[in-house]
């Protein structure tokens, strides 16, 4: 057994809260870099020079890469051999993001009551997803969500018989209803069984993922591969513009389902894909 004091989870949480707003990740800089080469319209090339430009100012000046710093997700993957000690891990991991947000001077975007919208000036609380998991290390992913991406997002109740073929044309169907409103090129997290909230969390947790990592899954890799060369040829574009560079990657996960149903939760994310991954 081995013990971890939530000073540490408090200490981590805050830094990578400011780390996620001010450094793109190498997957994404990178995506973005090569997607300055791919791309076949003048404005769209000059779009993504702005956005690589941007994410250098970001870092150089230590401002947030966006403006919208977002809604703290997190994710803890907890190892079964593992005590936490100190205070309750969900009041540890909003400390953590209450002095991130603080510290570093981000936007607090976060309100306290959804209906009467009086900001909580902190950014708390932050949305926590919980796993056990084998091992004595707490696997820490804070990706702060942006809402002009978020709002675009889908779910999608299909049918058994609506197949393969269905799941397709859902994926496609959120990214045309998105367009320009999701700030591409965007990076699109699915998640495909399970039930109505399982699907979600698994698509939220797919924009988790290095985009340059395919699944592990035959099948899906193909999926990933066919979905991302449709996608990019719809000619939305940087910017929502035009061009051919409308996604930088595209994440599938899967989890098994009921008989009688086919849950697809397509979780869109902009061009910044804000994550950061910590063990401690």
């Amino acid at each position: 057994m081995r013990t971890i004091h939530t000073d540490q989870i408090i200490q981590n949480i805050s830094e990578m809260c400011i780390e996620a707003n001010l450094y793109l990740s190498g997957d994404i800089k990178s995506a973005i870099h090569k997607g300055t080469q791919k791309e076949k319209s003048p404005l769209g090339r000059r779009i993504l020079g702005q956005l690589v430009e941007n994410m250098e100012i970001a870092s150089t000046d230590q401002i947030p890469v966006c403006q919208d710093t977002g809604m703290t997700v997190v994710f803890l993957n907890i190892g079964q051999d593992v005590h936490i000690e100190g205070c309750l891990l969900a009041d540890a991991v909003n400390e953590g993001i209450r002095r991130g947000y603080t510290d570093g001077c981000l936007r607090k975007s976060v309100v306290k009551d959804p209906l009467l919208r009086e900001n909580t000036k902190d950014n708390t609380p932050g949305i926590i997803h919980y796993e056990i998991v084998p091992g004595d290390q707490l696997e820490i992913i804070v990706a702060p969500k942006g809402f002009g991406s978020e709002n675009m997002s889908r779910i999608y109740m299909l049918k058994p018989a609506d197949g393969i073929e269905g799941v397709k044309e859902a994926i496609l169907t959120a990214v045309k209803d998105a367009g320009p409103n999701a700030c591409p090129p965007m990076v699109i997290g699915v998640g495909i069984g399970g039930d109505f909230e399982k699907c979600a969390v698994m698509a939220k947790q797919a924009l988790t993922r290095d985009i340059s990592e395919s699944s592990d899954i035959p099948y899906v890799r193909e999926l990933e591969e066919e979905i991302l060369d449709k996608i990019n040829g719809l000619g939305i574009g940087p910017g929502g513009l035009g061009g051919t560079t409308t996604a930088l990657g595209i994440n599938i996960n899967t989890y098994p389902t009921h008989i009688a149903g086919l849950p697809v939760a397509v979780n869109i994310c902009c061009h910044v894909a804000r994550h950061v991954k910590r063990y401690i």
